[in-house]
C-alpha cells in the first residue's frame, strides 16, 4: 500500500513532516497552531495514512470537527482531493466516507452529535478546533472508542479561552516533561514558524483587536474568547479574587438552578445566597442522558441542606405520551421545582433581558474554583458568533456546550432576590483570606 499511497499529491511543509514522523511514534498528539498553519490538511492526511497502513483489519479513522456542518465545510473537499489519485478508492457522499482498497475507511463526523460516534472503535481520531467541542467529547465519546485498537487521536485548535483544548495541552506538557512517550506537545506561533509573510501579519494586526490576533496567530490562551458576552465580568470576578475556594457554609440554605435539556447536557448551579447581596456560587453540576433519579442521587450526595430548586418554565410542558410534565415527574422521585419567571416578549428578548440580569448578578459572585470549574468554563465560552460577510457579531448567542450553564445561570439571575433574615439564617459576608493577600 505504501507504493499507492506515495501517489497522493501531499507534499507536506517541514512542520507537518515533522508531526507525521511524531504521529507515529506517540498516540496523542496536541498541537497549538496560529491560524493558515495547514492543521486541517496535516489531519486529514494522517488520517488516511492510518486508514491505509495500519496492519490491524478493518482501518477506521474519524476528523471530527465541532459540527457536522462544519466538519464537512471544512474538511471533506479535502479528503476527497488527497484520496483520489489512489485506485480502488470510493466515496460515500451521504456518509462523508472515504473506502480504501485495503478495507480501510476515513469518515467525517461532528462533535454536536456524539450518538452518531458511540459504538465505533477507531484506529485514529483527529479532533480539529478541539476548544469549540463540548467539554468531554474525547473523555466520554472518542476516549473508549479508542481502546479496543490502541488508536491515536490528534488535537488540533487554535486557543480559544481556557477550555478543554487549554486543559488537553496541559497535560500533553506535564506527561511529555515527566517521560510519557505516549504524550506529545507542540504549539506554533506566528512570529516563530515564518510561514506568514511580515505583510499578511500587519494587515491581520489592523483590522484585529489585540487579544484576537494574540489568540489567533500567537497562540494565547490567555485572550478573551471572541464575541464572549460575559468576558469583562468573567476578568473581573478573576482579578478581584472571587473565584477562589468557596466552601459550603451549613448555616445556609443552598439553592439549586437548572437547564434542563432533552438528551442534551442538564446543568446545575448551587449557590448560597446573603443579606448583603452577596452569592456564592458553591458547586457545579452538568451531565447528559440521565433521568431524574440520577440528579435526585447526585442532591443526595452532596449533603447540602436546600432551599428551593428552580427550573426554566419548560418543565411545564405536558409531554403527549403520557400527559405528564417534566415537573410532575421530578415530584414523583421528590424533587419539587420551583419555575423561574419568565420574562415577557420574544425569544430573543427574554434572551438579552437575561443576559443583562446576569451581567447585574455578576459582580456580586464568588465561584468555588474546583467545584465550579465547568461552569466557569460555561460561562467563559458563552458567546455571539461572528458574520464574516458583515463584519458583525449575530445577535443570538452560540448555541452549543457552553449553553447550558449559561442558561442555568440566566435562571439564577432573572428569579434572584436579596433573601430577608428570617431566610438567611446566619451566615455572614464571606471574604477568603486570599482576597486580601
Amino acid at each position: 500500500m505504501s507504493e499507492t499511497v506515495a501517489q497522493v499529491p501531499y507534499q507536506p511543509r517541514p512542520l507537518q513532516r515533522e508531526i507525521g514522523r511524531m504521529a507515529r511514534a506517540h498516540r496523542f498528539l496536541v498541537l497549538v497552531c496560529h491560524r493558515r498553519w495547514g492543521k486541517t490538511v496535516l489531519g486529514v492526511n494522517l488520517n488516511q495514512q492510518a486508514a491505509t497502513m495500519v496492519e490491524r483489519e478493518r482501518p477506521r479513522c474519524a476528523y471530527i470537527g465541532p459540527t457536522y456542518t462544519q466538519s464537512k465545510s471544512v474538511a471533506w473537499d479535502y479528503m476527497q482531493h488527497y484520496a483520489r489519485p489512489i485506485p480502488g478508492v470510493s466515496f460515500n457522499q451521504s456518509e462523508l466516507r472515504v473506502d480504501y482498497p485495503n478495507g480501510g475507511q476515513s469518515r467525517i463526523f461532528g462533535s454536536d452529535n456524539p450518538d452518531s460516534l458511540r459504538g465505533n472503535y477507531f484506529d485514529r481520531a483527529t479532533l480539529d478546533e478541539y476548544g469549540l467541542h463540548p467539554a468531554k467529547t474525547f473523555t466520554e465519546v472518542i476516549g473508549p472508542c479508542l481502546v479496543d485498537r490502541g488508536g491515536s487521536a490528534l488535537f488540533l485548535g487554535t486557543p480559544n479561552g481556557k477550555n478543554q483544548f487549554y486543559e488537553i495541552a496541559k497535560h500533553a506538557q506535564a506527561e511529555e516533561a515527566a517521560g510519557n512517550p505516549d504524550w506529545i506537545f507542540r504549539e506554533y506561533k506566528a512570529s516563530q514558524t515564518g510561514l506568514l509573510d511580515a505583510a499578511y501579519l500587519k494587515a491581520a494586526q489592523a483590522v484585529m483587536t489585540a487579544d484576537e490576533y494574540q489568540q489567533e496567530f500567537e497562540c494565547s490562551f490567555e485572550a478573551s474568547v471572541k464575541g464572549a458576552i460575559y468576558s469583562k465580568e468573567m476578568e473581573r470576578a478573576r482579578t478581584e479574587g472571587r473565584v477562589c475556594n468557596v466552601p459550603y457554609d451549613p448555616a445556609l440554605p443552598v439553592d439549586t438552578d437548572w437547564d434542563l435539556g432533552i438528551g442534551d447536557a442538564m446543568a446545575i448551579w448551587f449557590s448560597q445566597s446573603l443579606r448583603s447581596g452577596e452569592v456564592r456560587l458553591i458547586d457545579y453540576h452538568e451531565a447528559s442522558g440521565e433521568g431524574f433519579p440520577y440528579y435526585v442521587n447526585i442532591l443526595n450526595q452532596k449533603g447540602y441542606t436546600y432551599g428551593q430548586h428552580w427550573a426554566p418554565h419548560d418543565i411545564q410542558v405536558r409531554e403527549l405520551g403520557s400527559g405528564k410534565s417534566r415537573l410532575d415527574v421530578a415530584a414523583g422521585f421528590g424533587l419539587r421545582f420551583k419555575v423561574t419567571p419568565r420574562i415577557t416578549g420574544s425569544v430573543g428578548m427574554e434572551i438579552e433581558e437575561g443576559i443583562a440580569a446576569v451581567r447585574l448578578l455578576l459582580p456580586r459572585c464568588w465561584f468555588d474554583a474546583v467545584k465550579c470549574k465547568a461552569g466557569l468554563e460555561a460561562l467563559n465560552n458563552y458567546r455571539r458568533d461572528y458574520n464574516e460577510r458583515l463584519n458583525e457579531f449575530k445577535a443570538t448567542p452560540v448555541h452549543d456546550w457552553s449553553s447550558h450553564g449559561a442558561d442555568a445561570m440566566r435562571g439564577l439571575s432573572v428569579r434572584h432576590k436579596t433573601p430577608s433574615p428570617a431566610v438567611v439564617g446566619t451566615g455572614t459576608a464571606y471574604r477568603p483570606q486570599s482576597a486580601w493577600s
